[in-house]
């Protein structure tokens, strides 16, 4: 839940500070003396979190009770208005916190989030379980159309219904108590999931002492492996990890098959171990807990809950959909199968292709067929380019600027941070950019936020601080961080998230930035399109020594290439895919098999053996590490056509950058994407219905059979 409640805290903050002098120089408990509002990183101590949590949900119940106890007629201001800008304190320690738990985790801070846990499950059921609240929001949705409220304000009343009733508020007493207790144990049994999965990811380390087991690999990733055993204190050796910077140049240049094979084992067997950090008890309880929520809020499925919340409405359309795209993918992925397979005999080996494999050979033949080498392309995607390439282009198309700032309190010294302004000077809101992998950080990338837009009750603008959290190659001792295109390409994902958050508007905080799941990777995932466009890449790709720009052969080489490999690319993602649909398409409770249940599945489906899932069971943080992405992987493949789609309109109009499109795209789909149905806002933007047609061509499945 985004937002949940406000009132006086004077009295309430006096009280503690005089319990607890500490509590005195709690920096949640008064305004933030920092630039631009941010949290003040460095004088926050963990000890200041739990004081401040409680003093934000105590005046979060004030603020409750003083709409539930307002003896006036409910209306829009004395009900709606007052719940949607309630919480804000509780908001404000909140992402703080669990922007630590996310990006600088420790033994402590992890103690701490396992013990709030159970805590702020309790807090949130509490008031959208409240009855006397409910009545009054309830009262105001039945008389919505007859008030004179503009059509912002009804959508705003209908969406604090829907979720009122979406998460229980219409049930008995007896089944809001079960479901306290259900939410509870979930939100304690996923926390878990995702502690188990950081330790099985910083525990498992490959450290190399013979300078043959590093046969094929390029020199930037000896040195970075150099550099890493030598951070380890074990310097003249050569370390690698599961962590996808360190993993994937290995298994892509590594000539050694056993040292592939143990490295990606190291990987996909993660929470499946059967030691301490093993995960497959708790997909059984999460998946069993699922199937208990949805009964009691009347559903059949996980599943068909959180997706009738979603543009695509019900589980069978998310599976009509993937299966329209599975059997052309794997048809594809098979092609690339059997052509590796003639590869390895032309070797004179004798061995059947494994999954190990596959980016070995899938490099070699595309150095092969298209002369590619991405070692020779990184050195003109050094993260400074990057970086300074994706804003270039919102600058391009928004007319945005960005300014570095140095006097910013930070969560970790590798953040840095910049001012977002318009054209004009004005302020956007702030942005912090976190690249490098570390052991209390989270794998993958993601967008999120140390405070949310929009506007306080007043009116005035609250402008938004954005964080972007990578896990990049590192630089070495001799090179800067140099990209390679598919990180390229998330650095720029994670910006278009960072541009919806930096954008959004609505004076009423539901609204604001509010997208259903399948449509929220639409701005985010749009932006890659223009990473390898030629027009865009001369801007940007520049070699990182002398400057040069990206030569039109290397160009025309990414683009030779953009299809290779997608069916191994697209089946891998829907595989991932498939089985969190599955998981949490269960209408039973009962202990279930983890590795037979995900085995059989997939078998029947078709998928090869040469090809895991993108993310198996136990380490699938997307399905059970929350609800958010349960039963939602679908909404990158969902999104992606509409990606395509959007961007094609740019192709169309012979303009990439076209300023007009651009703020056609910033209007409905970024800033006030929370104001209508999503397809009526993606169709305001586009004029038309999305066509799948560019989303089939780019994955190189167009006419497949």
């Amino acid at each position: 839940m985004k937002k949940i409640l406000v009132i006086c805290a004077a009295a309430c903050l006096c009280m503690v500070a005089c319990k607890n002098e500490k509590t005195v120089e709690n920096p949640f408990l008064k305004p933030y003396d920092t630039p631009y509002g941010v949290p003040p990183f460095d004088v926050i101590k963990l000890e200041h979190f739990m004081p401040a949590f409680q003093v934000a949900m105590e005046k979060h119940n004030r603020e409750i009770d003083a709409i539930t106890k307002n003896r006036a007629v409910p209306d829009f201001e004395n009900t709606i208005l007052a719940f949607d800008k309630s919480g804000e304190d509780l908001d404000r320690v909140s992402l703080a916190f669990y922007c630590l738990v996310s990006n600088d985790i420790n033994d402590k801070i992890q103690a701490l989030a396992e013990e709030l846990s159970p805590i702020m499950s309790k807090h949130y059921d509490e008031i959208t379980l409240n009855s006397a609240l409910f009545a009054k929001i309830k009262e105001v949705y039945d008389t919505r159309n007859d008030r004179g409220l503009d059509p912002y304000q009804i959508r705003t009343i209908e969406k604090y219904y829907e979720d009122f009733t979406r998460n229980g508020a219409n049930l008995s007493p007896e089944d809001k108590e079960k479901l306290k207790e259900i939410n509870s144990n979930l939100a304690a049994a996923c926390l878990k999931f995702d502690n188990n999965l950081l330790a099985e990811t910083n525990n498992f380390k490959m450290f190399l002492t013979n300078p043959e087991d590093l046969a094929g690999l390029p020199a930037n990733v000896v040195d970075a492996a150099a550099l890493a055993a030598k951070n380890e204190g074990k310097e003249g050796q050569w370390l690698f990890t599961v962590k996808k910077p360190s993993m994937l140049p290995f298994l892509q240049f590594s000539s050694n098959r056993d040292l592939r094979e143990k490295l990606y084992r190291g990987y996909f067997m993660r929470c499946n171990n059967d030691n301490e950090y093993d995960n497959k008890a708790l997909i059984n309880e999460i998946t069993d807990l699922r199937v208990e929520k949805a009964k009691v809020l009347g559903f059949q499925s996980f599943a068909e809950y959180n997706i009738s919340k979603n543009m695509a409405k019900t589980p069978k359309a998310v599976f009509d959909f993937i299966n329209s795209i599975w059997y052309p993918a794997l048809e594809v992925a098979k092609q690339e199968r059997d052509e590796m397979q003639t590869m390895i005999i032309k070797d004179s080996d004798k061995f059947q292709l494994a999954s190990w494999d596959w980016w070995y050979y899938a490099e070699r033949i595309r150095q092969q067929k298209y002369d590619f080498d991405e070692s020779v392309l990184k050195p003109y995607f050094s993260l400074e380019n990057v970086r300074n390439g994706m804003f270039l282009l919102s600058n391009k198309l928004y007319g945005i600027n960005f300014k570095k700032l140095d006097n910013i309190p930070v969560y970790h010294p590798d953040v840095e941070v910049f001012e977002v302004t318009e054209a004009d000077g004005s302020l956007v809101g702030l942005l912090y950019l976190d690249y490098f992998p570390r052991a209390g950080k989270g794998q993958g990338a993601w967008c999120s936020e140390l405070r949310n837009g929009g506007a306080d009750i007043d009116g005035n603008r609250i402008y938004p601080i954005m964080t972007i959290t990578c896990n990049f190659t590192e630089p070495t001792e001799t090179e800067p961080a140099l990209l390679t295109f598919d990180e390229t390409e998330t650095l720029f994902h994670e910006f278009g998230h960072a541009l919806q958050g930096l954008f959004s508007y609505s004076p009423y905080s539901r609204l604001c930035g509010n997208m259903p799941r399948d449509m929220v990777e639409l701005p985010s995932q749009v932006m890659e399109n223009w990473c390898s466009e030629p027009e865009m890449l001369k801007l940007y790709a520049k070699h990182y020594k002398t400057g040069e720009v990206i030569p039109d052969e290397l160009i025309e080489k990414i683009q030779n290439s953009a299809t290779f490999n997608t069916g191994f690319n697209t089946t891998e993602l829907l595989a991932a895919t498939l089985l969190d649909l599955n998981w949490n398409n269960r209408v039973r409770t009962g202990k279930v098999n983890v590795n037979s249940f995900e085995k059989n599945y997939l078998k029947n489906e078709g998928l090869i053996d040469e090809i895991l899932p993108r993310y198996r069971s136990t380490y699938f943080s997307h399905s059970f590490t929350g609800d958010g992405y349960a039963a939602g992987y679908y909404v990158y493949t969902w999104a992606e056509v509409l990606d395509k789609d959007a961007f094609n309109a740019f192709k169309e109009s012979n303009d990439i950058f076209n300023q007009e499109l651009a703020a056609k795209f910033r209007k409905y789909i970024l800033t006030e994407c929370g104001n209508d149905e999503p397809m009526t806002q993606y169709r305001n933007f586009r004029g038309q219905d999305p066509d799948n047609t560019p989303y089939l061509k780019a994955r190189g499945l167009y006419n497949v059979q």
